[in-house]
């Protein structure tokens, strides 16, 4: 099952080597739900699927509650006379200002399918700043938002921090994480990293929260760039490395293999 959000990490290719690690359970909670690849890949009976980007997780309530009426209303920005810059930012502007939340989530796919690289990115006033995509004919995914839609009934959706959403865990759960990642430039300074407000002191954190988690009889599985800070920072954890390709770079000769791990924190 695909996702019907374009997004940078989307775990749609290396799902099985996920899955081969994942313990089994009750619940699959997930503290980054992303674009829901795993969620949709799973079959676990009940899913927590939470994430700090409260407009993500907004469009997937709404998805949840109206299913086909929603997908419909999504469907009517999807026209040849949105698909221009000063259309794309117009409506950008609109979803930053707009306290309609059904039109805020539908506007939300449409910033994801016309924007550049399906990346979602904000400013420090926490405006939607990323640019239009000029796509010949950005795809509207209904039948990914129907599958998406039929298989929520098992989930329950959660704006959240991962450090809450990981103490609501109780043993019978199961948690995969997958963080912003850390930096692979040698040049990079952790300390000062962000991606989407995560530093390293939250990797570190992550990593805390996951021993916890397994003290408490909870196995965490988390996803990181396989550098030596994190190996470090994951310690007691075993590992599985990786090769992936690279899709979403901002230099597109530059989406070569890069390595990865999966660490598994078991009780």
């Amino acid at each position: 099952m695909r996702t019907f959000l374009k997004w940078a990490g989307n775990k749609q290719r290396i799902v099985g080597r996920i899955t081969a690690l994942l313990p089994k359970g009750q619940r699959l909670i997930e503290p980054f739900v992303g674009s829901g690849a795993l969620f949709l890949n799973t079959d676990y009976p009940e899913y927590l699927l939470a994430d700090s980007n409260g407009d993500l997780i907004n469009l997937y309530c709404r998805l949840q509650e109206e299913g086909k009426d929603f997908i419909d209303f999504c469907r009517t920005l999807f026209v040849a006379e949105n698909n221009s810059p000063d259309a794309f930012y117009a409506l950008r502007a609109i979803f930053n200002k707009t306290t309609d939340s059904r039109l805020k989530s539908a506007l939300f796919l449409y910033l994801n399918r016309y924007g550049y690289n399906g990346l979602c990115r904000y400013n420090a006033s926490g405006g939607f700043n990323v640019p239009f995509g000029r796509y010949k004919k950005p795809y509207f995914p209904q039948t990914e938002m129907e599958a998406f839609w039929q298989k929520s009934r098992s989930a329950r959706f959660c704006h959240s921090d991962f450090a809450a959403t990981m103490q609501i865990a109780q043993p019978g759960d199961v948690i995969y994480c997958d963080p912003p990642y850390v930096p692979l430039s040698s040049t990079a300074h952790f300390t000062s990293y962000s991606a989407g407000g995560f530093d390293f002191d939250e990797q570190l954190a992550l990593a805390a929260a996951a021993r916890e988690a397994a003290s408490r009889g909870v196995p965490v599985l988390i996803s990181n760039h396989a550098t030596p800070a994190i190996e470090e920072a994951y310690a007691g954890a075993s590992f599985e490395r990786f090769q992936v390709q690279r899709y979403i770079s901002a230099d597109g000769n530059n989406r070569g293999a890069v390595g990865e791990l999966l660490a598994l924190f078991l009780p």
